[in-house]
């Protein structure tokens, strides 16, 4: 989601809930049907959002779904923590973020001093070896001023004895001079032990570098920094390997505008993590290519985006939130399969 439209979601999870939408013309959750609700939702749009996997959590830039001991986590803008034993039912945990991060002032100056865990957006988390990283991003509205850091953990369970986060410092950031955004991380482990990190938000799109193993910061201040896509409004990006190929998902459009948003989900893939990534009809990623994966209004469901797959008994699942005319980001998971060419197909949900 780009920094504008944030803004209004931050506030008002600061506020009060998850996802606070009033600033931006949408309202809180959605009332159940037959408890007052004169624009209960019809049969066929309930139909809808089950084969879709809406969940029973509103979120917004969820991380990627990840399993730790018997649970499943995962994270979102405005830092909450939901876990789950089944993806189907999930409840909320205590943040990750108690106090300011060291690395805030740096990254968008004074202001940063004090942030608190509502000023996060778009987290990723991620396990290597045995210590989880966690990326974050924070930023000055409507600016490419902005850093993403990490914290670290050896578990993400709050009843482990052993549970504590630790600031792990900035990984990346850009100011006004650069070309590129410095939010919505994604974390990518590749087989051969190397981690990287894909990010990125307008401005000239979606970038990617290594990162250290062992502390989940940049390999080196000036080491490369990849282009990976380009459009006129994209973000939230995801890596993922498939049968040798690298698959980068993509948001594009704008978010956050109920039935006027234009957010859907593209995707590319290529042989290496670096690219280049070309969809379906061998476009490069970078020219504005990208084939589209899911579109932006799904019946009563609007703007999907902010993707991310998981494995549960062998089986791959999407994750990803998408808009209501009644509630704001909701959390979506449903399986994914893959086409005889290879290319990712969102199936309906369990």
């Amino acid at each position: 989601m780009n920094d504008l439209m944030r803004m209004g979601l931050v506030m008002g999870v600061m506020a009060a809930a998850v996802v606070g939408l009033d600033q931006i013309g949408r309202g809180g959750p959605p009332v159940p049907p037959g408890r007052g609700n004169a624009n209960a939702p019809s049969e066929a749009s309930r139909e809808i959002s089950r084969k879709m996997g809406m969940r029973n959590i509103n979120v917004h830039d969820p991380s990627t779904i990840v399993k730790s001991g018997d649970e499943y986590y995962l994270y979102a803008t405005g830092m909450p923590m939901f876990h789950s034993k089944d993806l189907f039912t999930w409840e909320r945990g205590p943040s990750p973020v108690t106090g300011p991060l060291s690395w805030t002032a740096e990254a968008i100056g004074p202001r940063g001093r004090n942030a608190g865990a509502g000023s996060y957006w778009a987290p990723d988390v991620i396990q290597v070896h045995n210590k989880w990283f966690l990326f974050l991003s924070i930023s000055g509205f409507g600016v490419n001023t902005s850093g993403i850091g990490v914290m670290t953990n050896t578990t993400l369970n709050p009843n482990d004895p052993a549970y504590k986060w630790q600031d792990g410092g900035l990984v990346v950031k850009s100011v006004t001079a650069d070309d590129y955004n410095a939010i919505d991380p994604a974390a990518f482990l590749d087989d051969d032990g190397k981690l990287w990190m894909a990010f990125g938000s307008f401005w000239s799109g979606i970038k990617l570098i290594e990162l250290n193993p062992e502390t989940g910061r940049r390999i080196a201040p000036d080491s490369p920094m990849y282009s990976l896509a380009h459009w006129d409004s994209i973000e939230g990006c995801y890596i993922y390997k498939h049968d040798g190929k690298y698959y980068l998902f993509v948001s594009m459009g704008m978010c956050c505008r109920g039935a006027g948003s234009t957010y859907h989900m593209r995707v590319g893939r290529s042989d290496k993590v670096t690219g280049p990534y070309l969809d379906k009809e061998g476009k490069d990623m970078l020219l504005g290519g990208g084939t589209l994966f899911m579109e932006s209004h799904i019946g009563p469901l609007i703007g999907p985006g902010h993707a991310g797959i998981v494995k549960k008994d062998g089986k791959e699942y999407l994750s990803f939130h998408v808009e209501s005319n009644t509630a704001g980001g909701t959390l979506g998971v449903r399986p994914i399969s893959w086409d005889k060419e290879g290319w990712p197909v969102a199936e309906d949900a369990d």
